[in-house]
């Protein structure tokens, strides 16, 4: 969800504006994947990069978050909408991670959509945390090295409940994966949009869904689609 900044930018507004129409444009997400009976949405709220940021802006930051999560859990367990947080919290203050956790609880039982929200989160750490956690249990005893393979390595990730993403979508004109999924995303159709997060919407989205609906998926395989 990229170009909050540029777009305040662009507006003469400070920064955090950026971020409360970032916010706007999630939520625009949020009932467009609902509307196209997506199963699962994973979004970048807060990479572990973005604590290089000014002081004040991260502050800011994390007050929207708080903010957001205290105002939309409501309308999200109304519609069904089941809330995952994956990332490092402990850097969090107790009334975020308090609040994080009660919103899991409040809507663990919805299966509308599972909404995977990243925070604090960075692809290498989550696998690195990973290797760390399988290094430790062969050091132990409790599995054999050989018996490490990508189904028990996946397991050990942050979105081990969920397949790999389907199609990655990246607004604001940047080509990178800016160290987001990176191990469930080796086969992920990517999407990249000019448009800036805040002004993204249901067209937009629908956009980057007709976009994958032509692509053809091999796999590291042959192509599936038959020659006329």
């Amino acid at each position: 969800m990229d170009g909050n900044g540029r777009w305040a930018s662009r507006q003469g507004q400070p920064r955090s504006a950026g971020h409360e129409a970032g916010s706007d444009a999630l939520k625009r997400t949020i009932r467009a994947a609902l509307n196209h009976r997506i199963p699962v949405l994973t979004v970048y709220a807060f990479s572990s990069e973005n604590w290089s940021r000014p002081k004040s802006e991260v502050r800011k930051l994390l007050d929207l978050f708080l903010r957001a999560l205290n105002r939309e859990v409501r309308e999200l367990d109304e519609h069904g909408v089941r809330l995952c947080f994956i990332g490092d919290r402990s850097a969090f203050s107790r009334t975020l991670r308090e609040g994080m956790q009660q919103a899991e609880k409040r809507t663990a039982g919805n299966a509308a959509l599972r909404l995977n929200v990243a925070v604090n989160y960075g692809g290498q750490a989550d696998i690195l945390h990973a290797a760390r956690s399988l290094a430790a249990d062969a050091a132990a005893g409790r599995i054999r090295p050989d018996e490490i393979d990508e189904a028990r390595f996946e397991s050990m990730l942050s979105l081990a409940a969920t397949e790999p993403p389907d199609l990655f979508i990246r607004t604001g004109g940047e080509r990178r994966l800016s160290n987001f999924l990176l191990w469930q995303l080796a086969y992920t159709e990517l999407y990249f949009t000019d448009i800036l997060w805040p002004d993204f919407g249901e067209e937009h989205f629908r956009a980057a869904l007709a976009d994958y609906a032509r692509r053809d998926r091999r796999f590291g395989g042959l192509s599936q689609v038959k020659s006329a």
